[in-house]
């Protein structure tokens, strides 16, 4: 397994394990070179959404970077203010167009709510059928949402993109979307940062010569859950990618599995007000 190492989703299409979430990356120089610094380390995943309005220098480090379109898989998300049938087909030409590409390789719903992403999956089951997208799929969505939403979808999400870190793991979660083909991905995987200083962490980061983040980093790789941490640090965007060269004993992979403290970094999915 390496950095450029893929799951294949339950349509066929194959997703990079690792990535590069640009969540909060400023427009323009910042977003620009971390991605190209993620580029030019290996890197083939780089995850983005409307609402992070950095679209456009993700897609200029893109087009900058000499890498063929095709080699880089593209992840862009729709808007709660923009959910429904009409306005996500709008929001999905608006993306294409800061991302100056002409098809996503993975489109997500950002947050449920309710009928209005019955509507919006509609609509990107529309753009997936005529081939402008290559894979859709939800985030944030919980077991009860999905409870809900899964019946009224001809597609079924390809992934499923939700907070998971060693401080919430939630498991029913994690084994609903397998036992239904819907890959995991980690969003917040190194808690802002707070990894560093789990004393486990730390352990574990001295038995095997690694820092606390490449461990959970390494954990949610053999968790089965993919994963694209956030950094504009090239230092760290380098870093966070040696992963590949470890591996954790089961023992070691059950002791992270108890820091689990059902604790949040973000916010919860069903008190969403935006």
């Amino acid at each position: 397994m390496n950095i450029k190492s893929k799951v294949t989703l339950n349509n066929g299409v194959e997703m990079p394990w690792f990535g590069l979430g640009v969540f909060l990356s400023k427009d323009g120089n910042e977003v620009e070179n971390a991605v190209k610094v993620a580029l030019q380390n290996g890197y083939r995943h780089i995850d983005t959404a409307a609402i992070y309005k950095n679209e456009r220098g993700v897609g200029n480090a893109i087009r900058e970077s000499g890498i063929p379109r095709d080699e880089i898989f593209v992840t862009s998300k729709v808007w709660n203010t923009e959910q429904g049938y009409k306005t996500t087909l709008e929001a999905f030409d608006e993306s294409l167009e800061k991302l100056q590409t002409n098809y996503l390789d993975l489109y997500l719903i950002h947050w449920p709510k309710g009928r209005r992403s019955v509507e919006t999956w509609k609509a990107l089951e529309e753009l997936y059928q005529k081939g402008r997208v290559r894979a859709i799929g939800i985030s944030n969505f919980l077991v009860h949402h999905l409870d809900e939403f899964l019946p009224e979808c001809k597609i079924t999400p390809a992934v499923n993109q939700y907070e998971f870190h060693p401080e919430l793991l939630q498991p029913e979660l994690l084994e609903y979307c397998r036992k239904r083909g819907i890959q995991p991905e980690a969003w917040s995987p190194i808690m802002k940062g707070r990894v560093n200083d789990i004393p486990l962490m730390q352990a574990l980061a001295a038995k095997y010569g690694k820092n606390p983040v490449q461990i959970v980093l390494r954990w949610d790789i053999q968790k089965g859950v993919v994963t694209i941490p956030k950094s504009v640090s090239p230092e760290r965007i380098i870093s966070n990618a040696v992963i590949f060269d470890f591996e954790l004993s089961a023992d070691d992979m059950a002791k992270i599995d108890k820091l689990d403290k059902n604790a949040r970094i973000g916010g919860h999915p069903d008190f969403i007000t935006f």
